[in-house]
């Protein structure tokens, strides 16, 4: 009876720590999609835009380059699979805080000043983003001229 019980507890341990690992690698996902989105929403996605997106989520979750290049081609997949952006800023907004949030939209900012231009498309994009990740326009606005200056 004892052995069952270790063999119990020791079984859903495990089974949790799956779901975390599980959990944690989806909210990775969606925040790569969501950064592959704004790369690719001017309908060009440069070598430089796609290596920023790489940096993003080797610092932003602490990744080596190898995983962070899993990661985008586990997110491209994903992304061209999807119907839209909403099951990955719906996660996203079940697992961040409002600073994370916060933090993604600065990156995507961060890519789309990478190329110099503001294209409308971008704009709207980001404008459209800040609404699903349940951010105010302040924050949209704070977001876009910090990633101006850290790109300058």
């Amino acid at each position: 009876m004892l052995n069952f019980i270790r063999k119990t507890l020791i079984s859903r341990d495990r089974d949790l720590t799956a779901q975390a690992t599980s959990r944690e690698e989806k909210t990775r996902i969606a925040a790569s999609v969501i950064l592959l989105e704004a790369a690719h929403v001017d309908n060009e996605c440069t070598d430089e835009e796609l290596d920023h997106v790489i940096q993003t989520l080797r610092s932003d979750f602490k990744l080596s380059q190898e995983h962070a290049e899993e990661l985008v081609e586990l997110a491209h997949n994903e992304r061209k699979n999807a119907v839209d952006l909403f099951e990955f800023t719906n996660h996203i907004n079940n697992e961040f805080s409002k600073e994370e949030k916060r933090a993604v939209l600065k990156a995507v900012w961060r890519i789309i000043h990478i190329d110099g231009q503001l294209e409308k498309h971008e704009d709207h994009f980001a404008r459209k983003l800040t609404h699903l990740l349940r951010l105010s326009p302040a924050d949209m606005i704070a977001a876009k001229l910090q990633a101006r200056q850290e790109i300058q």
